[in-house]
């Protein structure tokens, strides 16, 4: 493992106007941190029968190459625009851009993906790579869609998880880095929308149920607020329906940051399947950040 790559930014490209955004993203991110940009695209050869007759005869592979390095090119050169002096390393290799990405991200300190993408070059497809990515990376992953709402706050979901604590962290450096609100939200039930309309489900609901979990939120904030006293941070506390609630909030955040796979101590939502909800129809970028390594 390189110093490169332990300090490093990396994103995937496919030639989309979703992966452009991602350089964008990725080279302020990079120049930001005072990190490195690894710009990646995997050539995929799927679609033309690899091994078959095609690929022997029709010059698929020099076709396919040759687009690659195109896309990795401009993708450099989207960098550069960003910053002229960024430090920029690109890579270009046959396989899996999911997977690519997965392994890179063992030593990287952030990846960044696109949400969606449909590849200029016909080769490798960002559109399952997001949830991929995300649900396997081993640092914290940027999925850019929607707008980054300027002047609007930095939100994230606490579940009182070891991820969700993860996440908090995250959550504050981002707030911190953009001299912005942070806004941390927890909702109480997974139970999907009107669940409580029922009294009998809304018998369930304990007295003083907000004032409690207002106390249990601020208690999980406490630490990261003394450390990063010039974040101003607002709670909100939600009984039910998170990934609309978390929805709702991307509609005017700038970022929203979320735990993957965490269950968390507070009996509440279950930010693992709420990520991916968000990775695919959030209104502005979405961080996931995953689990610590056993």
């Amino acid at each position: 493992m390189s110093t490169r790559d332990r300090n490093s930014v990396v994103v995937g490209v496919d030639g989309s106007d979703t992966s452009k955004s991602a350089v964008r993203v990725a080279a302020e991110l990079a120049t930001e941190r005072g990190l490195n940009l690894k710009i990646i695209h995997a050539l995929d050869f799927a679609p033309y029968g690899f091994g078959g007759p095609y690929m022997d005869s029709g010059g698929v592979y020099e076709w396919v190459e040759a687009s690659g390095k195109a896309v990795l090119a401009e993708a450099q050169e989207q960098a550069f625009a960003v910053n002229p002096i960024i430090d920029v390393h690109t890579e270009l290799s046959i396989g899996s851009s999911a997977q690519w990405l997965v392994d890179l991200s063992e030593n990287a300190r952030i990846v960044v993906v696109g949400a969606s993408g449909s590849g200029a070059a016909a080769t490798a497809l960002l559109g399952n790579t997001a949830i991929n990515v995300t649900s396997h990376a081993h640092c914290p992953v940027v999925v850019v869609r929607g707008d980054a709402h300027a002047g609007g706050p930095v939100v994230v979901g606490v579940d009182g998880s070891p991820t969700s604590e993860r996440a908090i962290s995250v959550a504050f450096q981002e707030a911190s880095l953009r001299n912005a609100p942070l806004v941390a939200v927890h909702v109480w039930s997974d139970l999907g929308p009107k669940a409580f309309e029922d009294p009998r489900a809304a018998a369930l609901v304990p007295e003083g149920l907000e004032e409690d979990e207002h106390a249990v939120l601020a208690e999980s904030l406490a630490g990261w607020q003394e450390k990063y006293p010039d974040v101003q941070v607002t709670r909100e506390v939600y009984i039910d329906n998170p990934r609309a609630r978390l929805l709702e909030w991307s509609k005017k955040a700038q970022l929203l940051v979320v735990g993957s796979r965490g269950r968390g101590g507070f009996k509440g939502m279950l930010l693992g399947s709420t990520s991916n909800s968000l990775v695919g129809g959030a209104h502005c970028p979405v961080v996931v950040v995953r689990p610590a390594r056993p």
